[in-house]
């Protein structure tokens, strides 16, 4: 499908669009993203995006690089000229184009901004959620600000691979105490035999997930029993369900973790439940 991409104030065709060589986001990989679910056309939870990305610019000392309300109109026209009904829009700030020099570049250097969309087959999402995902286990080698969305994601895309060299779908981090802190591009859920689920807490040790926060909102409405607390690599071997949680796979259930089923080796109710009443709960315009 023919593809357009707005590149710093244009819209041009996806092939067509460029950034410059000394664009600091190439150069430090000194920038932020933010992913944002489109479903039937609208956003899904962009207030809150939006929040979480002012908020990761101003950890960097970057400035926004358009007000609120543009990047808004620039986010739908980009999902309206890709003609998006389903998947996702991603949007990218780097603190701009400079003469290399790991300072920060003069006051006034523009920010870049990048905003593209992509379809994702509903179809196959819902499929893939019915038979549910394994993960596999890595050490977490990041940096430790982890809650600043940034495109700095070499580790990340370190243990994907890892993941898929395993063949499982997506990988957990785990920290030097055995505590599992998030998936590589996900936040990692689990419920316990007792039945409570069970995520770390929003710290600097893991990114606030959107998706995550919405999900808590549903289960408190739901009255579960939820701990925002540390789980061990064994506790999560031993779970009755696992799941993760991200905007472009809402909650997917997790079957498999190390090789080793999780529950009976099928999605479990809690995840279904939580992901059939997700949209109920979030924020469409």
């Amino acid at each position: 499908m023919f593809r357009i991409a707005y590149v710093n104030g244009r819209y041009l065709p996806h092939a067509a669009a460029r950034v410059h060589v000394e664009d600091r986001g190439y150069q430090f990989a000194d920038g932020v993203y933010e992913v944002c679910e489109v479903r039937h056309g609208r956003l899904v939870d962009e207030r809150r995006h939006l929040d979480r990305l002012a908020r990761s610019l101003s950890e960097l000392r970057i400035a926004m690089p358009l007000a609120r309300a543009a990047l808004g109109v620039v986010m739908r026209e980009t999902v309206r000229k890709n003609r998006v009904r389903d998947g996702i829009v991603y949007l990218q700030v780097t603190r701009g184009v400079a003469s290399r020099d790991h300072g920060f570049p003069p006051p006034g250097t523009r920010p870049s901004l990048v905003v593209t969309a992509r379809a994702i087959d509903p179809v196959k999402q819902a499929a893939l959620a019915e038979a549910g995902i394994a993960v596999v286990t890595v050490p977490d080698n990041r940096w430790e600000r982890v809650d600043i969305k940034s495109i700095a994601l070499l580790p990340n895309v370190l243990a994907r691979q890892a993941a898929r060299d395993r063949g499982a779908r997506e990988a957990w981090f785990v920290d030097q105490d055995g505590l599992v802190t998030e998936g590589s591009a996900t936040n990692a859920w689990i419920v316990t035999a007792a039945g409570r689920i069970v995520t770390r807490p929003a710290e600097f040790g893991i990114l606030r997930g959107i998706t995550r926060a919405v999900v808590l909102e549903i289960a408190a409405k739901q009255g579960l029993k939820v701990e925002e607390r540390p789980f061990s690599v064994a506790e999560s071997h031993a779970a009755r369900e696992a799941f993760a949680t991200a905007a472009s796979q809402i909650v997917m259930p997790v079957v498999e973790i190390d090789g080793r089923p999780i529950g009976d080796g099928r999605p479990g109710p809690v995840a279904r439940a939580l992901r059939a009443r997700f949209h109920d709960s979030a924020e469409c315009s």
